[in-house]
């Protein structure tokens, strides 16, 4: 079995009521809402990661505020050739102010749609589990920076 680690830096930026979130090609191409953020690049710090991608997905500059907490994954997939994949991601939750930049849409990437969703919204979206997570994070602050499970 092949094994693989991926590391990834995601944004939390509430303003005014509103949820920063951007929109990607989900499982049989159905739409889901994502938080900005993503991947690392090989010797990039998290914090620059997670700035890269709020501007690349959604045009906003940000500030980072706070380390909200880290979520980990583990989980097996099919890979190719019959060789299953042992996938471990670890995901780091960043809580970010907006401080400049003009909202757009990315172009090319990972995603399609940027836009301010209003908090109470959120629950009626097709969102990935990691949005929920991540607001329960921002909203209990946990002093471990893990959200148990509910």
């Amino acid at each position: 079995m092949r094994r693989k680690l991926r590391v990834a830096a995601y944004a939390v930026c509430v303003r005014d009521g509103q949820l920063l979130l951007a929109r990607s090609p989900g499982p049989g191409g159905v739409p889901e809402w994502v938080l900005p953020g993503g991947g690392m690049e090989h010797g990039e710090d998290p914090y620059d990661t997670v700035r890269r991608e709020v501007e690349e997905e959604t045009g906003h500059l940000v500030e980072v505020t706070g380390l909200l907490g880290v979520h980990s994954t583990r989980r097996t997939f099919p890979g190719r050739f019959g060789r299953a994949v042992d996938h471990h991601g670890v995901r780091l939750l960043y809580e970010a102010r907006v401080t400049g930049g003009e909202l757009r849409n990315e172009v090319g990437g990972s995603t399609d749609l940027a836009a301010w969703q209003p908090l109470d919204a959120v629950p009626g979206l097709v969102r990935i589990r990691l949005v929920d997570i991540a607001l329960r994070l921002w909203r209990e602050r946990p002093a471990t920076g893990r959200a148990e499970p509910a």
